[in-house]
Parts: structure tokens; sequence; C-alpha cells
């Protein structure tokens, strides 16, 4: 009996102190992505895999469950806790990501997945990405690390070591995310404004070399190349309807089940989803959506103002950077600002891995903004 009074006082506990304005918009925004995956996925499971309508539906509905466990599980145990367990799952996607050139799965030329028994068609790179925030959030903040130079060396050799695996892949569009929070780690917690561009200057004229004289890497190069000459390009075909699908829709859509980019572009309810929103319900849609994004990001930004422990401060900025640039990227690609890389549109995106890593970030940012007791 007492031990019932007792877990009922501990989940009360964390009800009472948990920021529900965020945890409401991250439900609101995954009830949004299992509305588009309805609408946007019943035809092609119909029509190419010849099986129920609501195959991808019911996947990805499987997935944001599992996510929502995952949400209230990682904010629901202490801080201390959340920082082991996020150091030992950093260590398991690390080794996973380093399977990936061994017995990765190649598809389109890239070799991202593994087909593991328990997790078929994983990505690692997308479970690495919230405890890889927390790792160098954790290094820089360290008090047993003497002086900024020992702990930015260490936060470089763990970025490299990523970089390298995911430049093996390739996957231009995830190393560019790891990098790029990697800087806005390093940039707010206080170094040399002139040292961070340096390093950023040659961090981007090695992915350039890379990409322009290692044959290995040909593909990412005509991308690139297809990209600032449309004309004579060959990989533009489907950054070309969506944008072509985003102009059809006008400010509100084609009404629903009207579009016809989810059936031309292969993946178009991962890596165009936001074009597949917009041209079925108009750009009114997409706008609703962007609010929602910066209210969530202003929403946490708001709880850094107020936070006095540096590590949560840049858990959360990093956690919340991760999830706008990503974001950033997706909207990019479909808008053409981009070169097509790939990468889905948090919380909205079909996709386990991908479901899996924001939950985990969800559960994180949850779990550092709650309610001082």
């Amino acid at each position: 009996m007492q031990n019932k009074i007792l877990n009922f006082f501990s989940y009360y506990q964390w009800w009472k102190n948990l920021d529900k304005f965020i945890l409401s918009i991250i439900i609101t925004l995954f009830l949004i992505g299992l509305f588009f995956s309805l609408v946007s996925t019943s035809l092609i499971a119909s029509d190419k895999l010849d099986t129920n309508s609501y195959f991808f539906f019911f996947k990805h509905l499987f997935f944001v469950l599992i996510g929502i466990f995952i949400i209230i599980t990682l904010s629901f145990i202490s801080k201390i806790s959340l920082y082991k367990i996020s150091t030992f799952f950093f260590v398991i996607s690390l080794i996973l990501l380093l399977l990936v050139p061994i017995i990765g799965v190649q598809v389109k030329g890239s070799t991202r997945w593994l087909d593991l028994f328990f997790l078929p068609r994983l990505q690692p790179v997308e479970l690495v990405k919230p405890f890889f925030i927390v790792m160098i959030a954790s290094i820089i903040s360290s008090q047993k690390l003497n002086g900024f130079g020992l702990k930015f060396t260490s936060s470089f050799l763990i970025t490299s070591i990523i970089i390298i695996l995911l430049i093996l892949q390739p996957d231009l569009g995830q190393t560019l995310l790891i990098g790029l929070s990697w800087v806005i780690l390093i940039f707010v917690s206080g170094i040399n404004l002139f040292f961070l561009i340096s390093i950023s200057m040659i961090g981007i004229i090695s992915l350039l070399y890379i990409t322009f004289y290692i044959p290995k890497f040909a593909y990412i190069k005509n991308r690139l190349l297809s990209f600032f000459d449309s004309e004579t390009g060959t990989h533009n075909f489907q950054s070309d309807k969506a944008i072509e699908s985003i102009t059809s829709g006008g400010f509100f859509g084609k009404g629903i089940g009207e579009g016809t980019l989810k059936n031309r572009v292969p993946e178009a309810h991962t890596d165009y989803i936001i074009s597949v929103i917009s041209e079925e319900f108009g750009v009114i849609a997409i706008i609703l959506i962007l609010m929602l994004f910066l209210v969530f990001i202003f929403s946490i930004f708001k709880r850094v103002n107020i936070e006095d422990d540096n590590k949560t401060r840049l858990i959360l900025i990093g956690s919340v950077s991760l999830i706008l640039l990503q974001a950033m990227i997706h909207i990019g690609v479909n808008i053409r600002l981009f070169p097509t890389t790939g990468m889905t549109l948090p919380f909205l995106s079909y996709g386990g891995s991908s479901i899996i890593s924001v939950s985990i970030l969800s559960g994180i940012i949850l779990n550092l903004t709650k309610r001082k007791v």
C-alpha cells in the first residue's frame, strides 16, 4: 500500500512539474504528422505494395506510440539518471554508426542503414544526434576538464569521428547538421569568434575538396552542380516537382487527396512532406505549422533564459537548434533553396528512426524544463 502511495506521489509530482505547454505542442505536432501520413501514404500503400491502404499510417502510428513512451520515460527520470542514460546510449549508437560501413544496407548509392533482426532499417545517426548534444554539452560544461582548450579539443574529436563516419556513408545533410550543432554549442559557450570562423571555414573547404576530388562522392558533386546549373543538371527532378506542387497548391490547396506529388516523387512522405502538405492544404497550412515550430522554440528559449545551470542551458540550446536546423534544411530543400539532402521534417515526416530521434530530444527537453521542486 505504501509503495502504491509513493508511486502515485511520484507520478503526481512529475505531472505537476512538467511543462504542459511544451508537451501539448509536441503532441500536436505528432498528431499533425499522423494526419498527413494518412493522407499522403494511403495511395502509395495500395498501389505499390498491393496491401492494406493504411499500412504506412499504422506503421507511423506504431513509432509515434513508441516515441510517446520514450518521451514520458525520459521526462520522468531524474536529471542525473538522464545524463547517465545518455552517456550509455551515445556509446551504443556510436558503435552502431561504426557498423554501418561494414554491414550497412545500401539504398540509392548511400549506405546509411542497418538491418538488425530486432530493428529493421535503422538509421544509427538518428540515435546519435540527441545523445551527441548531451555529450558535447557535458564536455563543455565539465568541471573536471581544466581549460577551454581541452574541452574544445575533446568535443572536436568526438564530432570529427561522427562526421568522418557520415562522410563515408555518404550523408552530406547529416554531416552538416552535426557540424552546425557543434558550432552552435561551441559558440554559445564563449569561444573566440575569429577562431570559430577559421575552424568552420577549414571544415567547409575540406568537405568541398572531398566532394569534388574523391570519386566515391561523385554523385554528391553531380547533385551540387545540378543545383547551381538547372539547365544541364539531371538531379533536379524531385526538387522541381516539389516546387511545382507548392505553387499549384496556392494559398488553400487542391483539397485532401487531390495532390499528385506523393505519387510522382519517391519518398515524398519523408523528404518532401512539406510540399505534399502545401499542395493539398495550401501555403496557409505551412505557415500555421511553421508558427507552431516557432512557438515551440520560443517556449524553450524562455526556459533557457531563467536557467542557472550551464550544462542544462547548453543541452536545451543544442536540442532546439538541432530541431530548428533540421526543419530549415528540410524546408530549404523543398523550396529549392538547398540541394537535395534526404532530410526529414521533425515530428511530421514518416520514418521510424526520425520519430525515435525527435522523441528522445523531446524527452530530454521536457526533463530539463520541468519546474524545480
